[in-house]
């Protein structure tokens, strides 16, 4: 199995494929963090990239991302044995009050791609869980929020981690429609990302 024919059916949404590729590929002796960098990861960069140039839309990356997933699923296993360190440890959740997660499951599924450890602490989160996820060593903390009703809550939690002494200990990105870079600054957090992909480029900024 050559790792390009993996990297193909990830960018065409071919979960199925992309799983038998990854079998095949360890079967035949190639090592999990190539088929991760060289398949997986490198095939997920691709289509963010084709999404930022608007050559593709939110659901030919939601397909791929699970394509990609179906892969990882399977390789998770070879990498812990090969000692394969994530790029970073991110907690994801759409904050308290709101229970909007495509936006936040498409950028979970990005950076799961992007070679990142993924908390997903799903939807209508209380800045008390994003606050227990730093303390269990997440280096990012992932907002989201679909209503500007919501969006308070992202200042809540920033104030909770400041409280817990922990604000130096994580950086914090947020999103959702109604977010904007201004919002970000005014609130103090450290970064904002307009959309999944950008997401993923953002976070590899922040862990360096």
């Amino acid at each position: 199995m050559d790792l390009k024919d993996i990297y193909q059916n990830v960018i065409d949404g071919q979960a199925a494929e992309v799983e038998a590729g990854v079998k095949a590929a360890l079967a035949a002796g190639i090592g999990a963090e190539e088929i991760l960098n060289n398949a997986l990861i490198a095939a997920m960069n691709e289509i963010g990239e084709r999404f930022e140039a608007g050559d593709l839309f939110v659901p030919e990356m939601l397909i791929a991302a699970r394509a990609m997933q179906a892969g990882l699923k399977y390789l998770k296993p070879y990498l812990a044995k090969a000692d394969v360190k994530a790029a970073g440890k991110v907690a994801i959740g759409t904050v308290k009050g709101d229970l909007h997660d495509i936006g936040k499951n498409l950028v979970a599924m990005m950076l799961e791609g992007a070679g990142f450890e993924i908390q997903d602490l799903g939807v209508d989160v209380p800045p008390e869980a994003f606050v227990n996820a730093v303390k269990n060593g997440a280096q990012i903390i992932g907002m989201s929020a679909l209503l500007t009703t919501t969006m308070a809550s992202m200042e809540s939690t920033i104030q909770a981690l400041k409280s817990a002494g922990l604000r130096d200990k994580a950086k914090v990105m947020i999103g959702g429609a109604p977010v904007t870079q201004d919002y970000a600054n005014k609130i103090g957090a450290d970064a904002f990302a307009p959309d999944a992909s950008s997401a993923t480029r953002v976070a590899r900024q922040l862990i360096v």
